[in-house]
């Protein structure tokens, strides 16, 4: 068996997901949500693979090839065989409208229907319990099997030859064959005949969402799956979203740069949501506003963390799965992230940029209204409060603080936001109000940020080095495209973080030493900036470079190995995706060349 690796496809249904490895083999899925109980977690099980995977194996088989039917998370996977006999597997969680709500089990529906020939199948299908400590115990019936994982069990109902997936036997695939995997509850219906309902429900509510985006002219395949991408990272019970479905890919080898990443940052959330917005996926942005409206409400006088769990948890204590041996033997597997105990004030201004939108919108079924407002100010307040206050940074440090000039330009954008929605609501006193404490920290970031020797801004008001977080300045609206210190600040960034056609977030020492690999949002920063400072040109020739160290299923983790190309990080990251759907719709052409 192949060294494990991120080629790797999602699939889900924004309750549960699964990563499909490029033979078809479920390698990482958590139940009964994407911070829970990994069932499958072979990607990180070490050298024993065999244990939590669910995989069709197909006697003889010389190649295996993978897509998505068309503007859907449906995957199709074929197997082929040494004597020309092959099969397709369809794999998909179930999504679709059903007796007026969303219906999104906690299950997971695999359909392998014969191609050619005669074909042997094995189906191993096995799960494990409390992170990887052991397999899950079974029973069985005629027609289904029970896996007992931890407090509860997962039943699989099939039309397929029970005692032969018992024993592991191989068996001769005649017609299709239908696997749901779900509740412990006894299938209602007919197998065959509700699994192909419910793919074809499934890929009717996936194409007709795809169908409401308004995509750029170019890259159009490459933003839809992006996009298709991050929905599935959208916990839509609770309207939280994750920063990847993945805990513990390490940012580089041997790194102990190891973290759970299945939580709600709220900075994460931000670009998410910013970027989706763009395309029109109004969807993810109210449900995710539902969360921070949630969230506001529970805020001690303002107080907002870096992070939640998708059920909105404030604690999120860190520890080690001790039976799990990690990504490529690279441990340490962790579960949970004390960065929830940190202070990062760049969550305040990411906290009202969002939310202004929904006093703005009239597309939206609940727009803001001023009791919004009136807890909003308390954000307001704590970001005039922090604004010049030392904090982790967005980089999340653990054992130093400074006051970052990412935090303050987060803190005015948040001041400067509720000045644009005070004047919305017609409120002249708050507008005035608003405006002073942004133009008072602009003063500050300028007098304490700005570098004269270097003539660039710094990563933070107390010492002079660059991080790639300094190019969102424009993005932000705290400096203009031609803005002499911007161009300044870019130039002296390029020329520290640059790594060919890479960038770095920072080159300085941290608290695991210096970072080995590029930081693909970072790089897709570079790519705007490039573009807004009137480099288009080789923006463009950047971001098909980045497009050319996308998976097979067009997704990218956090970091890459700017030396050989590699993937490192969690994955699928937000982050990452976010980059090709911004970068795609600032290097377009317009709809207009074309009609």
């Amino acid at each position: 068996m192949n060294e494990a690796n991120l080629e790797l496809s999602p699939i889900g249904n924004c309750q549960v997901s699964a990563l499909v490895d490029s033979e078809g083999g479920f390698v990482w899925g958590c139940v009964p949500r994407v911070d829970g109980d990994p069932v499958f977690c072979s990607l990180l099980n070490g050298d024993k693979r065999d244990e939590g995977v669910w995989r069709f194996e197909l006697e003889g088989q010389v190649s295996s090839s993978q897509h998505y039917i068309r503007n859907t998370p449906i995957l199709v996977t074929r197997l082929e065989a040494e004597d020309g006999s092959a099969l397709d597997i369809f794999d998909f969680a179930p999504r679709f409208e059903r007796s007026g709500r969303m219906y999104r089990p906690v299950a997971f529906a695999r359909i392998v229907r014969p191609v050619s020939g005669a074909p042997r199948l094995r189906v191993k299908l096995a799960p494990m319990k409390n992170y990887g400590e052991e397999l899950a115990k079974t029973t069985n019936g005629t027609n289904h099997v029970r896996y007992l994982v931890g407090d509860q069990a997962l039943r699989l109902s099939t039309d397929a030859p029970v005692g032969y997936l018992i024993e592991g036997r191989s068996y001769r695939v005649e017609s299709d064959q239908h696997f749901f995997l779900g509740p412990d509850e006894p299938f209602v219906g007919n197998i065959r005949s509700e699994l192909r309902r419910m793919e074809a429900s499934t890929k009717k509510y996936w194409q007709h969402w795809v169908r409401g985006l308004h995509i750029p002219l170019e890259w159009q395949e490459e933003v839809i799956r992006a996009a298709i991408a991050l929905k599935l990272c959208q916990h839509e019970e609770t309207g939280a979203i994750v920063a990847a479905l993945t805990t513990s890919i390490p940012e580089a080898p041997g790194s102990q740069r190891n973290w759970d990443y299945r939580y709600c940052w709220i900075r994460d959330s931000y670009y998410t949501v910013q970027a989706l917005n763009r395309l029109g996926a109004l969807d993810v942005l109210e449900k995710y506003l539902a969360y921070l409206r949630n969230i506001i409400d529970e805020a001690r006088g303002g107080q907002i963390q870096p992070l939640y769990s998708v059920m909105g948890d404030t604690e999120l204590h860190e520890s080690e799965a001790e039976h799990l041996a990690g990504y490529r033997g690279n441990g340490p597997v962790r579960i949970g992230n004390a960065a929830y105990k940190q202070v990062q004030y760049d969550c305040y201004g990411q906290i009202v940029m969002p939310t202004a939108q929904a006093f703005f919108d009239t597309r939206l079924l609940r727009m803001a209204d001023e009791r919004d407002f009136e807890h909003l100010e308390e954000v307001g307040e704590a970001a005039w409060a922090k604004h010049d206050k030392p904090d982790a940074g967005l980089w999340e440090f653990r054992t130093r603080q400074e006051v970052h000039t990412y935090s303050a330009v987060m803190c005015w954008a948040a001041c400067d936001r509720l000045a644009n929605v005070a004047a919305r609501l017609g409120k002249g006193d708050r507008v005035t109000f608003w405006k002073e404490r942004a133009e008072a920290i602009r003063a500050k970031i300028d007098a304490e940020a700005w570098s004269e020797e270097g003539q660039h801004y710094g990563a933070s008001f107390e010492s002079d080095y660059l991080d790639a977080s300094l190019l969102q300045m424009v993005e932000l609206r705290y400096l203009k495209g031609d803005d002499e210190r911007f161009l300044k600040t870019f130039q002296a960034v390029e020329r520290d973080l640059r790594r060919g056609d890479h960038m770095l977030r920072y080159a300085a020492e941290d608290d695991f030493g210096a970072p080995e690999t590029a930081f693909n949002v970072c790089t897709f920063w570079l790519i705007e900036a490039l573009h807004l400072t009137g480099r288009s040109a080789e923006a463009r020739q950047l971001f098909c470079s980045m497009l050319s160290h996308t998976t097979r299923s067009g997704m990218l983790s956090e970091d890459l190995d700017y030396d050989t190309g590699e993937l490192w990080g969690n994955f699928p990251q937000t982050y990452s995706l976010v980059g090709i759907i911004n970068s795609a719709g600032h290097l377009s052409k317009n709809w207009s060349e074309v009609r």
